[in-house]
């Protein structure tokens, strides 16, 4: 028997976070990301996390990532960001560049190096 898959209008909604990370050091990528999941943990619990469905999307670029979450928790996500004060004894800023619905745009608006066919940088 072949589940039926759910309506767009059923569907959750998105939002790619591109976040960049300013430090003394290289740090991780990996590591980077640990420390906002742990962040968003700390902040707002394990149900959350779970609500929000953060999760990494492997695009990384020098010192940019992308996150994908839940477009009502955004500004969670932001705050979480915030309160990130330093990783692997290193002190380190991470900020958000820019929010999209789609992944396409994100790269090509908010990643440098990684260009797109449809879409230019500006």
């Amino acid at each position: 028997m072949k589940v039926k898959p759910l309506l767009p209008t059923l569907r959750t909604k998105k939002r790619y976070v591109v976040y960049e990370t300013i430090s003394d050091r290289n740090i991780d990528n990996n590591k980077v990301v640990d420390a906002i999941h742990k962040s968003y943990k700390e902040c707002f619990g394990l149900f959350g996390l779970a609500q929000a469905g953060l999760t990494d999307m492997k695009i990384h670029s020098k010192n940019r990532g992308v996150l994908k979450i839940n477009h009502k928790y955004v500004d969670q996500l932001r705050a979480a960001l915030a309160l990130i004060k330093e990783i692997d004894n290193v002190k380190v800023i991470l900020h958000t560049v820019g929010v999209s619905g789609i992944l396409k745009k994100t790269r090509g608006k908010y990643m440098e190096g990684l260009k797109c066919n449809h879409y230019s940088t500006r």
